[in-house]
């Protein structure tokens, strides 16, 4: 199979060709094609949103220094902290773990929700029936990101990536990888 894709190892990446990790379903002879998450640029809100928290702390502080003693500014303010900390290592452990992999043998859907919950989704090459690639709007286009529906036979569940990096690309990688497998 020929790739013009640029390969991107960096764990951080939200679109990586052969990346150098493994998944605790895959098998011994089983190569990951390729890694997916959401496009960096659909994280700006909550990173914007935790920018305005920060500034918004810190101008609390300078309006109600009078109103509270020390040891009360010290608990609101690691109380605000923390808070404002939580919602950033959430955020991003949702970004990170929500993760799209496509293999030598099969695509596999990994969702992680509230760090507690873990649904996997995976199916083989020749059970796919469909496979969709969706970019709607303006930021989507210029940014290149977009959903990839993938539908399967019969009663398994179906594969969906949101707002993943070069839509058309992964269709084209997922669709040579079930000519190849099938010999066509």
């Amino acid at each position: 199979m020929k790739n013009n894709n640029k390969i991107n190892n960096h764990y951080l990446s939200s679109y990586c060709f052969y990346p150098d990790i493994n998944f605790e379903t895959q098998s011994v002879d089983e190569k990951i094609i390729l890694l997916l998450r959401a496009h960096p640029i659909t994280q700006i809100s909550w990173i914007f949103n935790s920018l305005i928290f920060f500034v918004l702390i810190f101008g609390l502080n300078f309006i109600t220094h009078s109103f509270f003693n020390i040891n009360q500014k010290i608990f609101i303010n690691f109380f605000a902290f923390f808070s404002v900390f939580s919602y950033v290592w959430f955020n991003f452990l949702s970004w990170f773990f929500n993760v799209g992999v496509i293999t030598s043998e099969r695509v596999v859907d990994i969702d992680f929700h509230m760090v507690l919950y873990k649904e996997v989704t995976a199916t083989r090459l020749g059970k796919i029936e469909d496979i969709t690639a969706k970019t709607g709007g303006y930021i989507a286009s210029l940014f290149d990101f977009g959903n990839v529906f993938i539908q399967t036979a019969g009663t398994q569940a179906n594969i969906e990536f949101i707002n993943i990096p070069h839509p058309s690309k992964v269709v084209d990688t997922v669709n040579n990888l079930i000519r190849k497998n099938h010999g066509d």
